[in-house]
């Protein structure tokens, strides 16, 4: 599939106004802002500590590759969220996406990360990916929630899999959705195009 989504694309939440636009080089010092504004267990949802400037640097790098895609969530001028679409094509599994997301606290519970997600998971089948994951820990319950509302389901409980910054383990929990499978049951129900974008 080669379609693409246009952007910025704007929605009204219960937080006001969202601007969704693609994230770029420019976007480096507001999104550091954005994530050192964070909580530090905000930061588990992702493999790296986004709030350290060489990590964000390196994540500029990546999606100047195009080995990623970030969409950003922005109210007022100012970053409110962060929506990511990571694949590798070289490696074993070029069908699979992860999707990884935060949404600041302000936001939160108003339906900019329902939006954010919902913008992220359009992206991956724009795509063409089949197999979409997430992973958060296993106490982000209204994480967990909204994505099982999107279909995904859990697939994996990683013990102690991540440390937080001061050396406390935390449970990963990974949800997985088979977009395939799942848009050939819509199918076969009679719901066509019910997942696509």
């Amino acid at each position: 599939m080669t379609e693409t989504r246009s952007y910025p694309r704007r929605i009204n939440t219960d937080a006001g106004d969202i601007e969704f636009r693609l994230m770029g080089r420019a976007d480096e010092a507001a999104v550091l802002t954005f994530a050192q504004g964070l909580p530090t267990h905000d930061l588990l949802f992702l493999p790296r500590n986004i709030s350290q400037p060489k990590v964000l640097s390196a994540w500029i790098k990546e999606i100047e590759r195009g080995d990623i895609v970030s969409l950003l969530a922005m109210k007022d001028g100012r970053v409110v969220g962060c929506g990511t679409l990571v694949r590798d094509p070289y490696s074993w599994s070029p069908h699979v996406g992860e999707i990884r997301m935060v949404v600041s606290q302000e936001v939160r519970g108003q339906g900019v990360g329902r939006a954010l997600s919902q913008e992220t998971f359009a992206l991956a089948l724009c795509a063409g990916l089949e197999k979409l994951s997430v992973q958060m820990t296993a106490d982000q319950a209204a994480a967990i929630t909204l994505f099982e509302s999107l279909g995904f389901k859990a697939e994996a409980l990683l013990r102690d899999h991540v440390r937080d910054v001061s050396g406390r383990k935390h449970d990963i929990v990974v949800l997985g959705h088979n977009v395939a499978q799942v848009q050939a049951q819509l199918e076969a129900y009679g719901v066509p195009g019910a997942v696509r974008h």
